[in-house]
């Protein structure tokens, strides 16, 4: 499994989190199914927007990547995100790509521009788009700029970018098309091709990478070698910000270190598990203060019922359902479903063997491995009074709307939390259960 990692320009986002663990998650679940599983997740450490902020910063292109990646790998570790296989650098794969592009000359799929570029021709490759299901001239109807840069069609991407003079001298290396670097595209497909072979099994990817990114990815990859790339594409679904698309543009950005500052790590995992890898993703700190309660829900039963050490048998009931849930597209949130009704079970029989059972298909998950005592006192300090308004306006803002089901959604969360609201003709008042 091949999967599109990070641009070390910047701290990670909770875009980035949420595609950690969706295919953290996906490993997880194959080598609990018996597959061995080899997962390789890149780093892009060469990049526009690279140089920029090191430029920027005052430092090497090393120097501002080495401290990003050690940032990204706290992040994850704090995530439950187990290590990939391997996690390639492109810098570290400059001859990969500079080969894949020659064999791409040299079957007439890539041309060297006047400018010194050596870019992709588009028209040469038969079934260009079939991964986002656009023809060529769907795309070329929603161009939007004129052809530059020598290209000979608007659609054709750079392999090997020349290098510009005032670019420093850490990211110009010297080959048979001139000094320069690589495009982005062909990093992925170098390094894929690398590390797991000319076709493998699975690639995934944010949703946002499927165009241009995993497209052009395929053209290059089945360009050179005349085989499918991968067997299977999976893109994990976009974060929203209150319904709307996180971008810095927006105001809306959020680094996972600052969600951090108001969440534990695993309420932040569990966010993300419970919804399904191809959804959407409504980030808000309403959300997060659900996904917080609901969390110590299952930790309070575990605190309740000493879990007994459980080893996994897949013939028990509530085990064989979690198991249909995760066989069925990685349908985490039907396995969560499984994991309250085994919880509301604990509470009602008291079994120490379902409380384990409860604790090891969590852990499938990456959830549930704290000691419950411990998670439950490090939240017990519950939501300030700033979060109770906050929610409460929120809940009056989803009836203004008629918006009943998250109005009603709120009111539930606040009631997990120990949080009774009551509503009079003066508005809407609270107190603790």
């Amino acid at each position: 499994m091949y999967v599109c990692g990070m641009t070390v320009y910047d701290f990670c986002h909770i875009g980035h989190a949420r595609s950690m663990v969706a295919f953290d998650v996906v490993q997880r679940w194959l080598k609990q199914s018996g597959y061995q599983v080899t997962y390789i997740r890149n780093i892009t450490d060469i990049d526009d927007k690279i140089i920029r902020r090191a430029t920027d910063n005052g430092e090497t292109i090393r120097a501002l990547t080495d401290r990003m990646i050690s940032a990204l790998h706290e992040d994850a570790q704090a995530l439950g995100i187990e290590r990939p296989s391997a996690e390639p650098r492109a810098t570290d794969h400059i001859p990969g790509m500079l080969s894949l592009i020659d064999k791409l000359e040299h079957k007439g799929l890539a041309y060297r521009a006047a400018n010194g570029d050596v870019n992709f021709a588009v028209r040469k490759l038969p079934g260009y788009g079939k991964l986002s299901g656009k023809s060529l001239d769907e795309l070329h109807a929603g161009e939007r700029v004129a052809v530059l840069d020598g290209k000979q069609d608007p659609l054709d991407f750079v392999l090997w970018k020349s290098a510009k003079a005032e670019e420093p001298a850490d990211v110009k290396w010297t080959s048979p098309f001139g000094t320069g670097r690589p495009g982005w595209h062909i990093e992925c497909s170098a390094m894929a091709c690398e590390l797991l072979g000319e076709s493998f099994d699975i690639h995934g990817g944010g949703a946002d990478l499927q165009f241009p990114h995993h497209e052009n990815e395929i053209a290059q990859s089945e360009g050179a070698h005349g085989m499918p790339m991968a067997a299977f594409w999976m893109h994990n679904g976009f974060i929203n910000v209150d319904n709307v698309k996180m971008s810095k543009s927006l105001g809306n950005f959020f680094t996972i270190r600052d969600v951090f500052k108001n969440y534990e790590a695993e309420v932040v995992r569990f966010f993300v598990v419970r919804s399904h890898y191809r959804s959407p993703l409504n980030f808000s700190d309403v959300h997060l203060d659900d996904a917080k309660a609901s969390l110590k829900r299952l930790y309070t039963a575990l605190h309740a019922v000493q879990p007994d050490q459980v080893v996994i048998d897949w013939t028990e009931p509530y085990a064989a359902r979690f198991k249909v849930a995760m066989d069925e597209d990685f349908g985490t949130p039907e396995a969560v479903a499984v994991l309250f009704e085994m919880a509301a079970e604990v509470n009602r029989s008291n079994s120490h063997a379902l409380s384990g059972l409860l604790k090891s298909l969590g852990g499938v998950l990456g959830l549930l491995q704290q000691d419950p005592q411990a998670h439950l006192q490090a939240g017990s300090s519950g939501v300030d009074e700033a979060d109770i308004q906050a929610q409460i306006q929120a809940r009056a803002q989803a009836k203004a709307a008629k918006n009943f089901a998250e109005a009603d959604r709120i009111r539930q969360a606040l009631l997990a939390q120990g949080i009774v609201l009551k509503d009079s003709a003066q508005g809407t008042q609270w107190e603790r259960a």
